[in-house]
């Protein structure tokens, strides 16, 4: 998500007023779980909804009597002290900023995350059932809520007004008029689509696609099925849209920084990418196209129009805290409605529904891409890759047949064998 540090920065007073009392339990007295500890030590990433809730935590330490000890550090190095301390069995870290879809599956399963079901289900006010099902679903694991989403995002279709008013098409809603259409623009002599194109960076936007085709990563029982008739044809359009109507001579290792790139300088009439990057397209210090954007919900396919609505980050509790109730204050706080609801105006997309519904929830946001975001909470699916401990390996292994597609290949032929990468990958974790 590229929102500046200006705007960023711009926001704490807003953040710090909308922060008073949201959330807090009552202050130390009733901060339990340590001993009457009176602190809370939180581990968060580089990030911009980590740069607004720091200019609001004193806010919090006041209402909540509780001091605050923040550790702030680059995605890697976050994942790098994980992997050493919470293997360790630390109780030096309370709360966790943490990616549900990357490496919740593995802390879920290592038991690093405490279970937060009681906490969250006994508190009426906060309102669990005020947060989306994709991105809960995403911070569930066996049926036991092990997360807190703050940041969400959905693949949507970003487009040029101007190319398609001069082609004559529409805006399209199914895949086939998003092919018809591209078709007509590339005969133009401009790319008439774009969108990733890397063998794992793909993974995540090819899986709406793949969504709304009928298919998905795994089938009811949990078998791999990206070898289904439907993932093979959703490989084989995703291939074919670049190959035939992308740019040209397009290169198989773009991830959403080049193919942006391509989109904002003018050299795209379509890109589907997520909804959270939405201002590198929009700000005319980035994008040369900026005040000919325009954005629409996913293209729908034999199954309808089925997004991803996914949570990018989520706070957790470790499992070692020695601080449990302490941890669950911040986490509460951080999650509420006031806190959502600021956060969402600054531009970082959040999981509560009422905000979303909410009109000045969405005062900030381009009036059609709020109206696609909408659209697609009601029909997103909740993760867009497969969800297994092992990411990487799985994201290779099914990635393999988008490039495959894009160059040309045997598509049928390699989803058959990333099917059965992919199924290895399964089986190792039932062992």
């Amino acid at each position: 998500m590229m929102i500046s540090r200006r705007t960023a920065l711009g926001t704490m007073g807003g953040l710090a007023a909308a922060a008073s009392l949201a959330g807090c339990g009552g202050g130390a007295g009733s901060a339990g779980g340590g001993g009457g500890s009176t602190t809370v030590r939180v581990t968060l990433a580089n990030h911009v909804w980590t740069e607004n809730i720091k200019g609001a935590i004193a806010e919090f330490e006041s209402a909540s009597g509780l001091k605050v000890e923040l550790t702030q550090l680059a995605e890697d190095q976050l994942s790098d002290q994980y992997n050493v301390k919470l293997n360790a069995g630390t109780s030096e870290i309370d709360v966790m900023m943490y990616r549900p879809l990357q490496e919740g599956r593995l802390f879920a399963q290592n038991g690093y995350l405490a279970d937060l079901a009681e906490r969250a289900s006994a508190d009426a006010e906060w309102n669990l059932a005020d947060f989306q099902s994709g991105p809960i679903a995403a911070t569930t694991f066996e049926n036991v809520l092990k997360g807190v989403p703050i940041i969400t995002e959905r693949e949507v279709l970003y487009y040029r007004k101007d190319l398609l008013e001069q082609a004559g098409v529409s805006v399209p809603t199914t895949l086939d008029e998003l092919e018809a259409a591209a078709r007509t623009i590339k005969e133009s002599g401009t790319a008439g689509f774009v969108a990733r194109t890397g063998r794992t960076a793909a993974v995540t936007q090819f899986s709406s696609f793949l969504f709304s085709h009928g298919g998905d990563f795994t089938d009811a029982s949990g078998a791999a099925a990206v070898n289904s008739s439907a993932a093979k044809d959703a490989y084989a359009y995703y291939g074919r849209l670049l190959r035939e109507y992308g740019p040209d001579n397009v290169s198989t290792d773009m991830s959403w920084p080049e193919a942006m790139a391509v989109f904002t300088q003018g050299q795209a009439a379509f890109y589907t990418e997520a909804d959270s990057l939405y201002k590198n397209a929009t700000d005319p210090a980035k994008s040369r196209v900026s005040d000919t954007v325009g954005f629409a919900v996913f293209p729908a396919g034999a199954a309808g129009s089925r997004p991803y609505n996914i949570p990018s980050w989520a706070l957790g509790i470790n499992e070692s805290s020695e601080n449990a109730d302490n941890a669950w204050e911040f986490v509460k706080w951080a999650t509420s409605r006031a806190m959502i609801l600021t956060q969402q105006k600054a531009g970082v997309p959040g999981p509560r529904q009422s905000v979303w519904d909410d009109p000045e929830g969405i005062s900030t946001y381009p009036a059609d891409l709020a109206e696609a975001i909408l659209a697609s909470t009601e029909s997103g699916v909740g993760h867009d890759r497969p969800v297994v401990a092992q990411v990487v390996r799985a994201r290779e292994a099914v990635g393999q047949p988008i490039v495959d597609a894009i160059t040309g290949g045997d598509v049928s032929a390699s989803a058959d064998a990333a099917n059965a990468e992919f199924q290895a990958v399964l089986d190792a974790e039932k062992k």
